[in-house]
């Protein structure tokens, strides 16, 4: 096997597989100095001010003269990303095939929706309750060790709720909102100090349709001692869950999140295409799956818009990217500053390099809605959703959007969950071998043994997962949300 490649013939740079050596031959040209996994080198003189292509896509300029067999990155190539821009609806038709049907087993519930766990969760309005929270869990587990006919219980504490205004106070409200309406929880209790901005009564009168059966309220100030009250409630919860069993529903009620963190110069080229791979599996299922991180669409967006279903999804391409831009410009910040210091020691060298690898986790198939702030997943087959992607923030917007799961693909490495299962894929083999208490799957093989078994692989781990298969981060109790916040804090 090569231990390089060009990913597209179009392409004047090839990537390293594995550390290359200065004097080795690759393709026509000999090294002029060493590579490392994952980064770049220049397949042919390139010249100042010419455009750097892989993917087939151009990711920056030269900033100077760059000699065949040189490296590649930050030192030599700047990003051409700038201002808003003005783009046309050129549609590419494609077609995912059609999958034979496949059964999963879940939970039910009151609403039609379904839930791939069932579990007791504890959501403070404010984080002046947090240690109350995580105390009433605790209390709970220490009464029930090991409680039969949930998957769980857990608190989702946060910084936020009060001395927010604005918008940041509506985001905050909602987003939690959604969470008291996931159907991966059987039970909620919604935890309030009473004083705060994010206060229980219009909490309350803004939920929306929720099980009232399976939601209790709890404000702290109300009562003598706010903890033995809300193992009280849980109890209530705990006896309605508990009597929960999962029964056959097929694939297509699943919601699929596509996110990657910590990504590396093998990030497009393994983890993110097999992602890709099942995706379209997925939605030939009849599935749902769902793209987020919009900065980590800047430079590749076009393809994205190319295959929008209809004009107007187009026109909500246009919107979301362009919403995000500006995002940018009121903060007076550059839309590029990206990627992370991980993301450039990786091989990554611009927001393009990073973008046109990002979205290769969104497949082939034609993306059919954009998912605003607030709202909710309706349209079966691959979605747009709207955050930036920082990782505890857009695997918060996942869940909260209604995926039961998240596809999670990583070159560095990290220990991250969210609320809802994070299945961890590895984008190289020395991770996964390295970092198993934080990997669920080792994308590397496909190097290997190219796709097509790792697709199968990683399809039926998700299966397992909405089954019930617990993956790393709930093994390790690894779970977090994080608020996109924008404003002013009073």
């Amino acid at each position: 096997m090569k231990n390089y490649i060009r990913i597209n013939p179009k392409d004047n740079v090839a990537v390293a597989l594995a550390p290359l050596k200065k004097g080795e031959q690759v393709e026509s040209v000999r090294l002029t100095e060493d590579i490392a996994q994952g980064h770049k080198l220049a397949l042919c003189d390139i010249p100042k001010g010419t455009e750097i292509i892989k993917y087939g896509n151009p990711i920056g300029r030269a900033t100077c003269d760059i000699a065949a067999g040189s490296h590649v990155h930050e030192h030599n190539t700047a990003t051409m990303l700038g201002k808003q821009l003005t783009y046309c609806y050129n549609p590419v038709r494609t077609a995912v095939p059609k999958q034979p049907p496949v059964t999963v087993n879940v939970y039910k519930r009151l609403d039609g929706n379904v839930g791939i766990r069932n579990e007791l969760w504890v959501i403070p309005l404010v984080g002046c309750v947090n240690a109350q929270a995580r105390a009433i869990v605790r209390r709970f587990n220490e009464k029930h060790p090991r409680p039969s006919g949930i998957d769980g219980v857990h608190a989702f504490t946060h910084p936020y709720g009060c001395s927010q205004i604005g918008e940041d106070h509506v985001r905050t409200r909602s987003l939690l909102q959604q969470m008291v309406r996931h159907p991966n929880a059987g039970g909620v209790l919604v935890l309030g100090l009473g004083c705060e901005n994010n206060k229980m009564s219009d909490f309350v009168e803004t939920l929306g349709d929720y099980d009232r059966s399976r939601t209790r309220f709890l404000v702290a100030q109300q009562v003598e001692d706010e903890v033995a009250e809300g193992v009280r409630l849980l109890e209530e919860l705990y006896s309605l869950a508990r009597q929960d069993v999962r029964v056959p529903c097929d694939i297509s009620c699943l919601k699929v999140g596509l996110k990657c963190g910590g990504s590396d110069g093998l990030s497009g080229l393994t983890a993110n295409p097999l992602v890709g791979l099942v995706s379209d599996k997925l939605v030939g299922c009849g599935a749902t799956t769902v793209l987020t991180e919009v900065p980590e669409m800047f430079g590749a967006e076009q393809l994205l818009m190319d295959r929008a279903a209809d004009e107007a999804t187009f026109c909500k391409i246009v919107k979301l990217i362009n919403n995000f831009k500006q995002y940018y410009a009121d903060h007076n910040q550059p839309c590029y500053e990206n990627p992370s210091p991980g993301n450039r020691a990786g091989g990554i060298t611009t927001l393009e390099d990073k973008s046109l690898g990002c979205v290769q986790k969104s497949g082939s198939s034609a993306v059919c809605d954009v998912v605003f702030d607030g709202e909710h997943i309706m349209s079966h087959g691959l979605n747009l959703l709207n955050g930036p992607g920082n990782d505890m923030v857009a695997v918060t917007n996942l869940g909260a959007a209604g995926c039961h799961l998240v596809l999670f693909t990583t070159g560095r490495g990290t220990p991250f969950g969210g609320f809802v299962p994070t299945v961890k894929i590895a984008t190289n083999s020395q991770l996964a071998a390295h970092k198993r208490n934080w990997i669920d799957f080792d994308a590397g093989d496909v190097l290997q043994n190219g796709f097509e078994a790792s697709c199968g692989a990683l399809f039926r781990l998700v299966v397992d997962v909405a089954n019930g298969k617990q993956t790393v981060n709930e093994l390790q109790d690894s779970r977090d949300i994080a608020l996109f916040k924008t404003g002013v804090t009073l």
